[in-house]
């Protein structure tokens, strides 16, 4: 009895210190934060409150919502630890077994994944192959081996989704382009390997449109051109030179594109995922395909969750649903589970919309590159289902 009561004392008491602590980090950051190039829409992402919102802006380009501790020093990441304290936030062991130290980096946790084989930590600053597949975590829906994780309050029925009839059809490929593909952050980039070696403006982010984002559109875009679908390909930085508003940005060109060309009807916004592990470590993500060296591949989708209008959401992650259905019959473990989000990553602003991550910033880009190509085959055969009859 004895040892449970000083047990308790002392987690009362490290909480405490922790609270404090939290506090503290908040009352320094309002007091330094520079909230003048804030947009509104931007700062509170869904699900975040405005310290986390003023944290993104300080600590930026970050990618909370890509893993908390992805690129953070050790004292960003201190900031992040006790701002968490403060927003209720929590870290649930990617197996549900709960109290036990999870070896997976805190991006893949909250991903509710696990690697298909348990490796041993690499040093810091050393890139570690993982292949991510859905663990034995109690926050998935799923049917039909299509996994999605969904930490929302909606419910979710994979089997409906995956039978329900599309509500999207594609005009036919002369009447104008059918598909936008186009990058919020499209200087996101990746390990340099071999030849694939760039200008960094950023850690693991580059204005060279051979080595980011945009280049990985491109091979989507060849793929699809060469399947016979009409392809608009917006190349425009949005996330340059400010990171915090680049959906903003992105929102008011897609828009004006979809203004511009009604015959859109399917718009992929490629980004690449940032995985890291609180020693350092850097982790690629890697399918287990037979003689093929392929990043993995995640399609984030965007619900009503956060009580902004997102009409057409559910269509929209019928479309994934769909897609991922072709993903894991043509290439077992290219695809990791689907994301689904309380934001709306701008999917709002048309039925077809879906957010793909293309790798990790751990992958080189050949290994990005072929995980896009792969990609683009499958959505090929979906879509090609979709085009209106002559």
């Amino acid at each position: 009895m004895g040892r449970r009561n000083r047990t308790h004392w002392g987690r009362v008491l490290r909480r405490g210190v922790a609270l404090g602590l939290g506090l503290t980090v908040a009352w320094v950051i309002s007091l330094t934060a520079d909230l003048s190039g804030l947009s509104v829409p931007a700062a509170l992402e869904p699900g975040e409150g405005t310290g986390l919102a003023v944290l993104r802006a300080e600590l930026s380009p970050l990618e909370l919502v890509q893993g908390p501790a992805a690129g953070l020093s050790g004292w960003q990441r201190l900031v992040l630890d006790q701002w968490s304290v403060l927003g209720g936030l929590e870290d649930a062991p990617a197996d549900g077994t709960g109290g036990e130290e999870d070896p997976l980096p805190a991006a893949e946790e909250d991903e509710g994944e696990q690697e298909v084989q348990p490796q041993a930590s690499a040093p810091a600053g050393e890139v570690t192959e993982r292949t991510l597949v859905p663990s034995a975590n109690q926050r998935y829906d799923s049917a039909q081996g299509v996994y999605i994780y969904n930490p929302t309050s909606q419910s979710v029925d994979v089997a409906a989704l995956a039978a329900a009839p599309l509500e999207l059809t594609l005009p036919e490929q002369s009447e104008g382009p059918q598909i936008l593909i186009m990058h919020t952050h499209a200087t996101e980039a990746y390990t340099p390997d071999g030849t694939d070696v760039y200008e960094p403006t950023d850690p693991y982010r580059t204005l060279d449109t051979n080595y980011n984002m945009v280049r990985v559109g491109e091979e989507m875009a060849a793929v699809l051109e060469e399947a016979g679908f009409s392809v608009y390909h917006d190349t425009t930085l949005y996330d340059y030179p400010s990171y915090n508003d680049a959906y903003d940005r992105s929102y008011e060109g897609v828009q004006a594109l979809l203004e511009q060309y009604p015959t859109i009807q399917v718009v992929l916004d490629v980004h690449r995922d940032a995985l890291e592990g609180t020693d350092g470590t850097v982790y690629k993500t890697m399918a287990q395909l037979e003689g093929e060296r392929s990043a993995q591949v995640m399609l984030v989708m965007g619900s009503d969750d956060n009580g902004l209008s997102h009409e057409h959401w559910r269509e929209n992650l019928a479309l994934a649903v769909r897609l991922q259905l072709r993903l894991n019959e043509d290439w077992p473990t290219l695809a990791r589970p689907i994301s689904l989000r309380s934001g709306r990553y701008n999917q709002q602003l048309s039925l077809g919309s879906v957010l793909v991550e293309v790798g990790s910033h751990g992958n080189s880009l050949q290994e990005a590159l072929q995980a896009a190509r792969l990609f683009a085959q499958s959505a090929a055969q979906v879509l090609s289902g979709l085009v209106q009859a002559q």
